[in-house]
């Protein structure tokens, strides 16, 4: 089966074609990205009318690129549906996508596939080629600038949200603690970068709800608390010694609850493996940190390659797969609607 995927939820136009064989074996045909990440980093985030618009320019480009690429001359006959995120993401862009998605699959009369970006995301971990069905119960972490969540996975189509951020996401904290900083924007390489040079143990920040019975996560007070630490230094330009310090200390702090809590979680739960994805997944330090604890425990590991990190086709075309097998019958793209706040 070969699949097009389309991702247009924030500042990426990405587009994918990938084919799907035997066992659900996934074959990457093409991959496809503008990023938006110049155009929006002298405003310290992504502005949404800004991304609508070069979601516009880009899109009709980035699909004729995406086919040439895995080699389809016709769309008509080689692809077999079609998949776009939804949600969640920024209103004005997610239409982008999700119109021309809606256009191509009505002019060549294909299903169209609305997928989750949230469960796009946990399916990049369906790259390392294994046999996934082998580790459900699995234990999804997904962690990005607009999310940090513990998802259970039961099997496809079966998710229970058993933790999540009650203020701000992971990666949020990350891009406005490299504000702070005057580190640049995006934050979370930023602060990785620089932190390679600090001392994690310099500054006892803060761990906000590790202690917690539950599985939730927030992020607010960290931030806060680095906000602070600035003020009380008493240091108009931090050298870059301190910056590096600082760094170092929020992201162990901020890396400490993460895998403290899906440790626990995936405890509680007797979880055959946790499934690491997002933005924020690129970060070395986690990364090293949940492999570490998930092997003394026993746990099997998957982390999506680092090109498929960030937002990309690759993911929602894996996700509409499944979910096309699913429940096929819905696949109309009368159907599909877009939803900003979408959940699972």
């Amino acid at each position: 089966m070969i699949i097009l995927g389309i991702e247009t939820s924030c500042d990426e136009t990405a587009m994918s074609v990938i084919e799907v064989t035997t066992g659900n074996k996934i074959k990457i045909l093409s991959n496809v990205i503008s990023s938006q990440i110049k155009l929006h980093a002298k405003y310290g985030g992504v502005v949404p009318s800004l991304a609508a618009r070069e979601h516009v320019k880009n899109i009709k480009h980035v699909f004729n690129l995406a086919l040439k690429d895995a080699g389809i001359k016709d769309f008509k006959n080689e692809i077999d549906i079609v998949a776009v995120t939804r949600g969640p993401g920024l209103g004005p862009a997610l239409l982008v996508g999700l119109t021309f998605a809606k256009t191509i699959a009505w002019l060549h009369n294909k299903p169209l596939v609305g997928v989750s970006h949230l469960k796009g995301h946990i399916h990049s971990n369906w790259l390392s080629g294994e046999d996934m069905t082998k580790f459900f119960p699995a234990l999804g972490l997904i962690v990005s600038g607009g999310h940090t969540e513990l998802i259970l996975m039961k099997s496809h189509g079966q998710y229970e949200i058993v933790g999540e951020t009650v203020d701000d996401a992971v990666g949020e904290a990350f891009d406005k603690v490299a504000r702070l900083l005057d580190l640049g924007y995006p934050g979370g390489p930023a602060i990785s970068k620089i932190a390679k040079k600090g001392n994690p143990d310099k500054y006892p920040l803060p761990r906000p709800m590790a202690k917690s019975k539950d599985y939730n996560f927030s992020y607010s007070g960290l931030k806060t608390a680095v906000l602070y630490l600035l003020r009380d230094l008493k240091i108009d330009r931090p050298d870059k010694q301190t910056k590096a310090d600082i760094a170092a200390s929020f992201q162990k702090a901020a890396i400490d609850v993460l895998v403290q809590k899906t440790m626990r979680a995936a405890k509680e739960f007797k979880v055959k493996s946790v499934l690491l994805s997002g933005g924020v997944s690129a970060n070395e330090l986690l990364r090293s940190e949940l492999k570490k604890n998930t092997t003394e425990a026993g746990i099997k590991y998957f982390q999506p390659p680092m090109e498929y990190t960030t937002d990309n086709a690759v993911m929602i075309a894996v996700a509409g797969y499944f979910e096309y097998k699913k429940n096929k019958k819905t696949a109309l793209w009368q159907s599909v609607i877009m939803e900003a706040n979408l959940g699972f």
